[in-house]
């Protein structure tokens, strides 16, 4: 009688994620820490649909990736786990090489990487870019001491539908690689949590955030983001319209691309949580995230 060789690992298959995936996915986010935010995956799967796959043992899921292609000249890669009982069997290496497949002919690939998988990302061609700050505060919703007696800036500003669209996709486009009108629909539209943006009084923007529930591992709180501003006290004014309609735990991912992020953070009472180093293969995006406070998603770029 032949006994089994259970040292060989089962074949894994990977197949695009289905809408009844989603669930899973943002169970083991939340369980590996990533604080996912409520429907974030699914606008994701909406900006490209053949981008995020899981991978199967049988009928059983065990781990996941996203390569998600923005664009034709950008893509980005996360969501990349394996479920710890799988793990240091050679599934996540054939995750990651679905994802650069279908991100091969994009000229840049990005991705944020853990402090210890920094040198494995460089194997593979990716350089350091920048580093990002997950930065927490427990929120009261109190309105934070303004820091000067400064006068009121000549903008107001408005919530949901009240928002002038097309003013904000061009305020977006001008610090991003290219215009993302699709993405930025969904993301701002998505009915969980709170959309501000600032609006001058000829009708242009000068930043916009947003504010969902997100799911914490032992709980419920908040992610902060994107928050893009062409001033710090843009930048303020929109934390403190966010923060006071959301009390709880706040999460923000800062780019330490952007030296007024940090200590306009702190100053409202947020500390540094975790770090992770933005990576790129490829030349990278030539816009400067200099007006970008806080990241839209970590895990998906």
């Amino acid at each position: 009688m032949n006994t089994p060789d259970r040292s060989r690992p089962s074949p894994l298959t990977i197949r695009p994620l289905q809408s009844a995936d989603i669930p899973t996915i943002t169970g083991w986010a939340r369980q590996e820490g990533f604080a996912p935010g409520v429907g974030d995956v699914a606008i994701y799967r909406q900006t490209d649909r053949q981008g995020l796959w899981v991978g199967w043992l049988g009928d059983e899921p065990v781990g996941c990736i996203a390569g998600v292609r923005y664009n034709a000249s950008y893509g980005f890669i996360g969501l990349f786990l394996v479920v710890p009982a799988q793990r240091g069997r050679g599934y996540g290496v054939q995750l990651w090489k679905q994802a650069l497949d279908h991100l091969a002919d994009v000229p840049c690939v990005g991705l944020e990487a853990a402090p210890d998988r920094i040198d494995d990302y460089a194997g593979w061609g990716f350089a350091p870019a920048s580093p990002t700050t997950r930065w927490q505060r427990l929120h009261a919703g109190e309105k934070p001491a303004p820091l000067t007696a400064a006068p009121e800036p000549p903008w107001c500003l408005l919530e949901g539908g009240a928002i002038p669209a097309t003013a904000v996709q061009r305020f977006d486009a001008e610090r991003e690689p290219s215009p993302r009108p699709h993405f930025l629909r969904q993301w701002l539209r998505h009915p969980a949590g709170t959309v501000l943006a600032l609006v001058d009084r000829a009708g242009a923007c000068h930043g916009f955030g947003r504010v969902r529930p997100c799911l914490l591992a032992d709980g419920d709180g908040w992610r902060l983001g994107p928050l893009v501003a062409d001033s710090p006290a843009a930048a303020r004014a929109l934390l403190e319209g966010l923060l006071q309609r959301h009390p709880g735990t706040v999460l923000i991912d800062a780019p330490g691309a952007n030296a007024a992020a940090a200590p306009l953070l702190a100053s409202l009472g947020f500390s540094p949580a975790s770090r992770t180093l933005r990576m790129y293969r490829g030349v990278p995006p030539a816009v400067s995230l200099a007006d970008v406070y806080g990241l839209a998603c970590l895990e998906l770029g």
